[in-house]
């Protein structure tokens, strides 16, 4: 048996846009109404006749949502897709699900396919919760006797059981949407299709949600998962695609995609080497080397667990001695660019600093960064006769920080699982006592 779950080739999907150029003239006259019916029902009869799409307007364009995508996922894999909106992801996953037909391009599936599109979707607002169950699961594609295995199961997860046999019209958006996803996130296929639906209902479905995610990744079957929810990608993924108008433009480890994503393409790595480039980053005073992102035994890594330490690594030479020492100093800042902190050395003004190539360290403990992609900038500031930057480079590093989906994590989210803010997030002691 193929360990390739999905095979996709050169695929295409075109959509036939109308404008209708009418509404941009300021005056009509009757005869330009009769001409421009006339050019409608001569195109339109054209377009019948040749077996194309008939478009309403007296202007039309070819719109490709997606152009020449090729890829594969092995079976157990978690990929995940991201890009901006209309880079033609939800597009990939309806073909992938049926639901529309490639324009042009092969897939092959290898395997029992579910999909979390529009959660909610084959719901009848008249019929009772018991009954969309049945009604749902057998759209999904479950026969009557695993649905009746599963029902218990379904509806503990939903948490509707008060509510079973009322009709759903009733139901509040959230008891909706619970329901939903239960039913079809019980269906167990081996390959699960998912689309920002974890994205909508409290904290406490999000992190059910995000447990069943988990533990279908953990079972060896294989999750093809959209999202805009960046920490959410790194977490539940191994590699990811990155959309661009229709077309695949970075493939990658998913934390690798993410940074390509937010840097457009320059991206920083955890490890560099200052020597090979084209310029010197320095000056008489001192020179940049090369740098790096490490764990605390001194390997280098480009992604960190948000509860682990790690540390920052700069080489530098110094051509010259002076009076005092100079102060390294990394800035962290957040993948949108925004400072996080600056992170400054401390030496003896007193000293005598001697020339010659020197390693600065900086450790970062654990549960102080939010998760998210950090990018590091570099610098060696003299302050002997007055400051003086022999060297800053604001992006020359990058590090992802990780949130896993572990239920020991959630204990320290205190049971929230979205999105949270800030680029920091700090484990910090408290104290609360009862005063009456």
């Amino acid at each position: 048996m193929s360990d390739i779950a999905i095979s996709v080739e050169n695929l295409s999907k075109s959509y036939v846009v109308g404008h209708n150029a009418a509404k941009t003239e300021r005056y009509t006259a009757l005869r330009d109404v009769l001409a421009l019916n006339v050019r409608n029902l001569a195109r339109k009869t054209s377009d019948m006749i040749h077996g194309r799409a008939i478009v309403q307007g007296d202007e039309f364009e070819e719109f490709w949502a997606l152009q020449d995508v090729s890829f594969q996922v092995k079976c157990g894999d978690v990929v995940g897709i991201i890009g901006r909106n209309g880079a033609g992801k939800s597009t990939i996953l309806k073909i992938l699900s049926r639901i529309t037909e490639p324009t042009k391009g092969r897939i092959v599936i290898n395997g029992r396919v579910s999909s979390l599109l529009e959660v909610g979707t084959g719901f009848h607002p008249e019929l009772t919760g018991r009954e969309n169950i049945f009604l749902n699961g057998a759209i999904l594609g479950m026969s009557r006797s695993e649905i009746r295995r599963k029902f218990d199961e379904i509806v503990a997860f939903a948490e509707v059981d008060r509510f079973l046999d009322t009709p759903v019209k009733r139901f509040s958006s959230g008891m909706y949407v619970r329901l939903a996803f239960a039913v079809a996130a019980h269906l167990e296929p081996e390959i699960l299709l998912v689309d920002e639906v974890l994205a909508v209902g409290d904290s406490e479905f999000q992190k059910k949600c995000l447990g069943k995610m988990n533990e279908i990744s953990t079972e060896g079957r294989t999750v093809f998962f959209v999202s805009h929810n960046m920490g959410m990608i790194t977490s539940l993924c191994k590699t990811a695609l990155l959309l661009e108008k229709g077309a695949i433009i970075h493939r990658g480890a998913a934390t690798e995609t993410v940074t390509f994503y937010y840097t457009g393409g320059n991206h920083s790595p955890h490890v560099a080497d200052f020597t090979q480039g084209p310029r010197k980053l320095g000056d008489d005073l001192a020179t940049l080397l090369e740098a790096s992102v490490e764990d605390t035994e001194g390997k280098p890594v480009s992604e960190v667990d948000i509860r682990v330490p790690f540390r920052i690594r700069m080489r530098y030479e110094l051509h010259t001695q002076t009076a005092q020492p100079p102060y390294p100093n990394f800035h962290f800042f957040s993948e949108g660019g925004q400072p996080a902190f600056v992170a400054n050395s401390t030496c003896n003004p007193q000293a005598v600093a001697a020339p010659g190539i020197y390693d600065a360290f900086c450790d970062i403990p654990g549960r102080l960064l939010n998760n998210g992609c950090y990018f590091i900038g570099l610098a060696l500031t003299f302050a002997h006769q007055g400051i003086r930057v022999s060297f800053y480079e604001r992006a020359a590093l990058s590090v992802s920080i990780v949130d896993p989906i572990e239920e020991t994590l959630y204990d320290m989210r205190s049971g929230y699982s979205g999105a949270i803010p800030g680029v920091v997030r700090p484990q910090l002691h408290w104290t609360i006592n009862r005063v009456s």
